[in-house]
This record gives C-alpha cells, sequence and structure tokens, in this order.
C-alpha cells in the first residue's frame, strides 16, 4: 500500500471527508491562473530612448 498524500495531523476524518477536501483542494489548483502568463498587461518596453532621460555623460569610444 502507498503512503497517503494527503495526512490528518490532528482528529480523525473519515474517508469521505479526506475525498471532499481533496476535491476541494483540487479545483481551487485548478481554478488557479497559471504563472507563466503575466499579473497585468503592461505595454512592452519601447525599442528607443528619450533624449532627455539619458545621462550626460557618453564615453569617447561608445556608439549610439
Amino acid at each position: 500500500m502507498s503512503t497517503p498524500d494527503i495526512r490528518v495531523e490532528k482528529g480523525h476524518a473519515e474517508p469521505e471527508e479526506v475525498a471532499a477536501i481533496t476535491a476541494i483542494l483540487l479545483a481551487r489548483a485548478a481554478a488557479a491562473p497559471s504563472s507563466s502568463t503575466p499579473a497585468h498587461r503592461a505595454r512592452p518596453k519601447a525599442g528607443w530612448r528619450r533624449l532627455e532621460r539619458e545621462g550626460g555623460f557618453r564615453a569617447p569610444h561608445s556608439w549610439h
């Protein structure tokens, strides 16, 4: 016999009660949004920079 995935720490639970709580936990896990989708839908970062937000100094060997 395999070890159970859910264990009652205190008190006694009937098999029907364990089955009910398992069904609730599985339903909640299925309803939760996946972590791969972003929490907010922000615009993508622009590929260009605003000149007024750049630092004043550029190294002489840098190319922009």
